[in-house]
């Protein structure tokens, strides 16, 4: 294993037979500092911090999903969904899939049944989150693909994949609501109480 920063492990090129299912056994394995979350973004372990202004962002997303569509409906958040790309298992800060979606034999979502992403921006994860998870949620064909950063108090949305980017980005300052009236979300999302940081 190679540490590349400080929050960075690369275990892919250390070992290239590693499957994603064994690397997430290993991260399973390693002890965590609470309140971390770890994914594998292009083969890296990547661990990042929730703050109060990162999971405040969370919490209000996951609440305008809920009000929308139900305390039934199939929103969650921080769970290992594997999307197209070299080595590539995401824990969404939110995700919203299609009420027909059913976990595979490992107990995971299918990225063929997201409709929503939504990615809160760390300063450790804003290269990823406009990177190689843009590209790879792009090529999943997700709907809608939402990146707030409570640094620049703003929020970007991508919305009509093709291939491996998006046709579409709107952005929006923090206060002002996010129309997704003509995706598969069909709401529009209220950011006046999203913090800054």
């Amino acid at each position: 294993m190679t540490v590349v920063e400080s929050d960075r492990i690369d275990m892919a090129e250390s070992d290239p037979e590693w499957t994603l299912d064994e690397m997430f056994e290993a991260i399973e394995r390693m002890p965590l500092f609470e309140g971390y979350k770890a994914e594998i973004v292009d083969g890296a372990v990547v661990m990042s911090p929730h703050r109060h202004v990162h999971a405040r962002i969370m919490r209000l997303i996951m609440r305008a999903l809920e009000d929308e569509f139900g305390m039934d409906a199939l929103v969650s958040f921080d769970e290992r969904i594997d999307f197209p790309g070299h080595l590539n298992g995401f824990c969404p800060d939110v995700v919203k899939l299609r009420d027909t979606a059913e976990q595979t034999s490992k107990g995971l979502w299918r990225y063929q049944d997201v409709e929503f992403v939504a990615e809160v921006v760390s300063r450790s994860t804003g290269l990823n989150d406009h990177g190689p998870k843009k590209t790879a949620y792009a090529a999943a064909e997700v709907p809608v693909y939402l990146i707030a950063d409570p640094y620049q108090g703003r929020c970007h949305v991508y919305t009509r994949p093709k291939e491996d980017d998006y046709a579409m980005e709107t952005t929006v300052a923090f206060g002002e609501p996010i129309d997704l009236t003509d995706t598969p979300l069909g709401l529009v999302l209220d950011t006046a109480g999203f913090p800054r940081d």
